[in-house]
């Protein structure tokens, strides 16, 4: 497994990058995961355990801990996929563009380790942002009070 630091945005805590290849995250992710995070799946909607989550806290990679998004920024979507509107900070997440399923979208990965956490919209009226991180509860812990 390497680990390299890497210096964010002036400010801003240095994150870890984590590579490993795919037998160790495999060996040490539960398949479902091992699924969203490596293999870019989607859970169902309106399946995912953060879905209703309304403590204060921190939303983080599942596959590394890596911190992505503060509860404030959470809102209801009604698309069955915890939202937020604004990441953690700017260099939690990396943006690529997505051509899959016949359309393009923004897809969102962990900016340490690379995994897949969701996609992101422009269409969150109502927000500060105008942003939709769409987001699979697999793909991320909830730590309280942090």
């Amino acid at each position: 497994m390497g680990r390299e630091k890497f210096l964010l945005s002036e400010g801003i805590d240095m994150v870890e990058k984590i590579t490993k290849d795919n037998a160790l995250w495999r060996a040490e992710l539960p398949p479902e995961r091992y699924a969203i995070l490596r293999q870019a799946a989607t859970e169902p909607p309106w399946s995912g355990d953060l879905l209703a989550e309304k403590r204060e806290g921190v939303y983080s990679c599942a596959g590394c801990g890596n911190a992505l998004f503060n509860s404030d920024t959470k809102f209801e979507s009604g698309s069955g996929w915890p939202s937020f509107f604004d990441a953690i900070n700017p260099d939690a997440v990396i943006l690529h563009e997505d051509k899959s399923l016949g359309m393009v979208r923004t897809e969102v990965v962990c900016a340490a380790c690379n995994g897949h956490l969701g996609h992101l919209f422009n269409d969150a009226v109502g927000t500060p942002t105008g942003q939709r991180y769409c987001m699979n509860s697999l793909a991320m812990e909830f730590d309280e009070g942090n």
